[in-house]
Order: C-alpha cells, then sequence, then structure tokens
C-alpha cells in the first residue's frame, strides 16, 4: 500500500498543471454591459467570446463593465480588478458618460491615460475604444473631446477604435429608442468595430 501511494504521489507530481486561459478584460460602461439588450448573449462582449472560439484562440472574456460608468469610477475600481482577474489584454471603452456630464476632457484623458498604466505595469496589452460626443455640446468641446482619445493613443502608443460606434450611431435601425445605445441588431458591427485592433494582440 505504501509503495503504491508512493507511486501515485510520483505520477502526480509528473502531470503538468493546467494553464489556465489567457484573460481578456473588458472595462466599459454601459455601451459594452449590454444596458438595454433582451440578453447578455447578444452584446458585443458575448459574441467577442464566441468569434474567439470560432477562431481557436484560447482567451476567456471577462466582462467588467458598469452602466453610467465614468472614467473617475473606472480608475477606482480597475486596481482590484487587475489583481482579480490577471489580464492579458484590456479593452478600455470609457469617456462617454463623462462627455454625457459635459466632465472636463482634461481629467478624462488623465484617467484614462493613469489606467493604461496601471493595466500595463500588470503585465497587460491596453486597447482603447474612442467615443464621439453629439454636436449639440457644441463643436469645441466635441473636438476636444474626439482628439483626447486620439492624443492618448499616440502618447501611450495604444491601439484605438476612433469612434466604436461608427457605422452604428447614425442608422436608426441598429440604435435603441435612446439614441445613444445599440440595440441587438447593432452589437456585431460594434465587434467588427473592435476586432481590428483586438486581433493584432491576440497569441494562440
Amino acid at each position: 500500500m505504501k509503495r503504491f501511494l508512493v507511486l501515485l504521489a510520483i505520477c502526480l507530481t509528473a502531470v503538468p498543471a493546467i494553464a489556465a486561459a489567457p484573460v481578456i478584460l473588458v472595462f466599459g460602461d454601459s455601451i459594452s454591459a449590454g444596458y438595454g439588450l433582451p440578453r447578455m448573449e447578444q452584446g458585443w462582449v458575448a459574441l467577442l467570446q464566441a468569434r474567439l472560439k470560432d477562431q481557436g484562440y484560447g482567451y476567456q472574456v471577462v466582462n467588467a463593465s458598469v452602466s453610467g460608468e465614468t472614467t473617475e469610477g473606472g480608475l477606482a475600481r480597475l486596481p482590484r480588478a487587475l489583481k482579480l482577474h490577471r489580464p492579458a489584454i484590456v479593452v478600455l471603452e470609457l469617456g462617454g458618460n463623462d462627455g454625457l456630464r459635459a466632465l472636463p476632457v482634461a481629467q478624462m484623458r488623465a484617467n484614462l491615460s493613469r489606467m493604461a498604466e496601471l493595466a500595463e505595469a500588470e503585465g497587460a496589452k491596453v486597447a482603447l475604444l474612442g467615443m464621439r460626443m453629439p454636436p449639440n455640446y457644441g463643436p469645441q468641446y466635441a473636438a476636444q473631446f474626439t482628439q483626447a482619445y486620439a492624443d492618448l493613443a499616440r502618447d501611450k502608443k495604444l491601439p484605438l477604435v476612433p469612434f466604436a460606434l461608427a457605422g452604428i450611431a447614425l442608422s436608426p435601425e441598429l440604435m435603441q429608442a435612446d439614441g445613444i445605445h445599440p440595440n441587438e441588431a447593432g452589437q456585431p458591427q460594434l465587434l467588427d468595430n473592435a476586432w481590428p485592433v483586438l486581433k493584432p494582440l491576440l497569441k494562440r
């Protein structure tokens, strides 16, 4: 019996540990949280998980998005999320609520910059999904808001989707009645917008 236990112990120690799947952490607001969708699996983040599986990428997608989140709130939450999930890739989709509340663009950019620094310090690659403000916020504010993402991407050398809702926002059939959130028909386009910056970060 003793000999059997010794052999069993040797066999168990010889078996290599199964590595956990690397994590893609989607860290956004209601656009990524799937606000207003009938089912969560219709959201672009769930569709991302399905595409990764279909194309043979062994990633686990964690959606840590919160409806109504600002960059200030995101910055407060991110350290815990990084420690908890240890992501290989972080997708930052924040800033829209800052803009809708007309918060200072400089502070929004500083918050996003700090989030990118925190993620990279933990060894994660960072992708940035930008937003835009409607013209009724004034041309100066709207231009500054858009430019903040471009400047941050340039300075931090981050892959950027300039406008995550490109091809969606001006198509009523792809938007919910609030005119802010994509409906279920718009979610595949949201994924297609993000995919070109995400794919180069992936490893098989």
